[in-house]
C-alpha cells in the first residue's frame, strides 16, 4: 500500500486503450456461468429445507446468505454490466432486487448518486442515515430492521404518492411508480399464497430476514470509517477475503477497484486489481480485521 497525492484517475491513466477495452468488455457466457452456479446454489438449499433433513434450520441460515447477497448482483446490474445483453441486466436486476424489496430502477439512481457522491456527507443517498458510531446504533444497523423499514417506506412512496428524491429526475417517476405498483402485486400474492402453505416463508422471509445482518456487516466495510474525500483510493474499502465471499459478492470486495472504475465488469475487476494493487490506500486484511477495528471505536 502507497499513500501519496496519487489519486484514482492517475492510476486508472496508466491503462492503454487496449487494455481499457478488454477490462471493459461485457460476457454473457462468463455472466450467466456465475449465475447458474449460484441460482444452483439456492435450488440445492432449497430443497434440502423442504425436505427438512439433517441439520435443516443451518440450512436456512445458508438460503438467507444466498439470498441477502443477491444485493451485490442488483448493484452490478444496476451499472448494466455482468451481462452483454441489456434484457438480461434489467431481468436480473429486477428479479435479484425483488427478494430483497430493491426497487431496481429506483436503485439505479440511488446508486449511480452514491457513485457520483461517494461518501460526501451532503450528497451521498447511502449516507442519509449516517454510519453507526455507537454500540446501540451498530446493533440496530446490523440487525437489519432500518434496511427493512426504509425500503418498505420507498416502495410505498413510490407505488402510492409522486415518487421524488434529488437523484430521480423527473423523467424516471412514471417507470418507477410502476416498477413499485408491479412489486406490490407480488408481494401481495406471495403473501396471500402463506394462507395455502408456508413455503413462501420457509424459503424466503425467514432466510432473508435471518440472513440480513450478514449482508449489512459486509457492506459496512466498503466505505465505513473512510474519509469524506473525492480520492477513490481513500473514500472507498478493498477488503481482501477468500474466494467464497468473492464469489457471492461478484467481486465486490475489490470495491475501490469498482468505485474508481464502474463499467468494469465483476470477472474483470481481478485484473483491474493487479494494475491497481500498489496504489490502494484504504483496505482491510478480512471482514473480521475490519469489524474488529469498527467495533473498537464505538462509543
Amino acid at each position: 500500500m502507497r499513500v501519496d497525492a496519487m489519486d484514482h484517475t492517475d492510476v486508472l491513466a496508466r491503462l492503454s486503450a487496449e487494455e481499457k477495452a478488454r477490462l471493459t468488455e461485457r460476457s454473457n457466457r462468463k455472466g450467466l456461468a456465475h449465475l447458474a452456479l449460484y441460482v444452483l446454489a439456492i435450488v440445492i438449499v432449497s430443497e434440502w429445507i423442504l425436505q427438512g433433513v439433517f441439520l435443516w434450520p443451518v440450512a436456512i441460515l445458508v438460503q438467507g446468505i444466498l439470498l441477502v447477497f443477491l444485493f451485490t448482483l442488483c448493484h452490478e446490474c444496476t451499472h448494466k454490466s455482468p451481462f452483454r445483453s441489456v434484457w438480461l441486466n434489467e431481468l436480473v436486476g429486477f428479479v435479484s432486487g425483488a427478494v430483497l424489496l430493491l426497487p431496481f430502477s429506483w436503485f439505479r439512481y440511488f446508486h449511480l448518486a452514491h457513485h457520483k457522491f461517494t461518501n460526501d456527507p451532503d450528497n451521498d443517498p447511502e449516507l442519509a442515515s449516517p454510519k453507526p458510531d455507537t454500540w446501540l446504533t451498530y446493533a440496530i444497523h446490523i440487525s437489519g430492521l432500518p434496511y427493512w423499514h426504509s425500503q418498505i417506506r420507498t416502495i410505498l412512496r413510490n407505488a402510492l404518492g409522486d415518487p421524488t428524491a434529488s437523484y430521480l429526475p423527473t423523467r424516471a417517476h412514471q417507470k418507477v411508480q410502476a416498477e413499485a405498483r408491479v412489486l406490490l402485486i407480488l408481494y401481495t400474492l406471495a403473501l396471500t399464497s402463506l394462507l395455502i402453505s408456508p413455503v413462501v416463508f420457509y424459503l424466503w422471509l425467514l432466510p432473508v430476514l435471518i440472513g440480513q445482518p450478514f449482508l449489512r456487516l459486509y457492506l459496512l466495510a466498503e466505505h465505513g470509517r473512510c474519509p469524506p474525500v473525492a480520492n477513490m483510493l481513500e473514500n472507498t474499502r478493498t477488503t481482501f477475503t477468500n474466494r467464497v465471499v468473492r464469489f457471492l459478492a461478484w467481486n465486490m470486495p475489490y470495491h475501490i477497484e469498482h468505485h474508481s472504475y464502474p463499467n468494469v465488469p465483476f470477472h474483470a475487476l481481478p485484473k483491474l486489481h493487479d494494475h491497481m494493487k500498489q496504489d490502494l490506500v484504504t483496505t482491510a486484511p478480512s471482514y473480521r480485521a475490519f469489524t474488529k477495528d469498527y467495533l473498537a471505536e464505538l462509543d
